[in-house]
């Protein structure tokens, strides 16, 4: 999908939505409608269909007993403010990224990515079997808030750029579009850091507002537009190496649900966790390659050494201050992370990356296919 495609198609959607956005519809008698607002524009590949698709399968598995209706970002408020629609009683459900609500606890944006973090599976593991979930509890408790991982897109790429970065100095003053932990690394480095909602971002690139950006991956860059302004491309973040996504419930409203109804969202909340990445695994090489083939864009498949050994610098100085300084629950948070990925970082580094690069060194096939 192109992006005037894409963006055609959101437009119509909205347009028909705008009539009800800001009130539920009429149900059924004795059946319960939650609002679901997103981060996402409508029907954004792999994000936004994830979130329609999690209150689809709400809606049917629950015979309509529990139906959620999904506003996307701008529908009923701006994409940066859907968790305070949850905490002031607009909407039920938000569906975004934790890091986008650093500002309101550092803790939560380590449930969605570290820079030199874990990897999705290690977060998974973190959160499911080594307390992570439990900690993450504690911080939304603060607000009346319950969070699940709903999501997950794997390692992020780089960014987009106008031009190659040879070394760290190509980007010192760079106005740069990155959220999170990632965003104070890059800030460290010497980048000028700002962060803008998905719609937003075209715009400012076109404008000269930033000079570059990253989202997501090559399935949501696409759809967005950048390849027509920046066409160096580099597709392996160490900021996000392997992001998640989130499902935030109103806690109490939740907790007032029929016991099987909170099991349906905590369960349809876990499925999506592992259904995301198979469409982006799917599609983001489909989309990569359509891009280097017909749009010019130019791969880098690594930033430079420099950049790396600066970043790894930044990040490690970063995560010493958050555990020496933080507040007690962010510390707490801080704490358990690096001690779980102290660990898991060894499974991964000694069965996974030796596969990976036995097969990239040993095993070509592509003559066969």
């Amino acid at each position: 999908m192109d992006r005037r495609s894409f963006l055609r198609t959101t437009a119509l959607a909205g347009t028909a939505a705008a009539a009800t956005t800001l009130a539920a519809p009429e149900v059924a008698q004795g059946a319960i409608t939650w609002r679901m607002v997103t981060t996402w524009p409508k029907n954004f590949p792999g994000l936004g269909v994830g979130a329609q698709r999690m209150a689809d399968r709400i809606t049917a598995a629950s015979n309509g007993e529990l139906t959620v209706h999904v506003y996307s970002a701008g529908e009923m408020v701006p994409a940066l403010q859907s968790i305070d629609a949850v905490i002031d009683g607009s909407a039920e459900m938000m569906h975004g990224a934790a890091y986008y609500w650093q500002n309101k606890s550092v803790g939560l944006s380590f449930f969605t990515g570290v820079p030199f973090g874990m990897t999705s599976r290690e977060l998974a593991a973190w959160v499911r079997y080594m307390g992570g979930q439990e900690i993450w509890d504690e911080i939304y408790d603060q607000f009346g808030l319950q969070g699940f991982l709903s999501g997950d897109t794997g390692t992020q790429a780089g960014g987009w750029f106008k031009n190659e970065l040879k070394g760290i100095e190509d980007i010192q003053g760079l106005r740069f579009r990155t959220p999170g932990l990632g965003g104070q690394v890059w800030q460290r480095m010497g980048v000028s850091v700002t962060n803008l909602a998905a719609g937003e971002i075209f715009a400012a690139l076109q404008t000269g507002t930033l000079d570059a950006a990253e989202f997501v991956g090559p399935f949501n860059d696409r759809a967005l537009g950048f390849h027509q302004i920046c066409k160096h491309y580099y597709v392996s973040s160490f900021t996000e190496p392997g992001l998640a996504t989130e499902l935030v419930v109103d806690k109490a409203k939740y907790l007032a649900l029929p016991k099987h109804l909170q099991e349906l969202i905590r369960y349809v909340a876990q499925s999506e966790y592992d259904q995301v990445p198979s469409d982006f695994y799917a599609n983001d090489p489909i989309a990569l390659a359509d891009m280097v083939q017909n749009q010019g864009v130019i791969v880098h498949r690594s930033f430079p050494d420099s950049i790396l050994e600066g970043g790894a610098k930044a990040a490690k100085a970063l995560l010493g201050e958050i555990l020496a300084g933080g507040d007690p629950l962010t510390k707490k948070t801080a704490a358990s992370f690096v001690k779980s990925l102290n660990m898991l970082r060894t499974r991964t580094e000694a069965t996974d990356l030796t596969y990976a690069l036995a097969r990239e060194k040993y095993y070509d096939i592509s003559d066969l296919g």
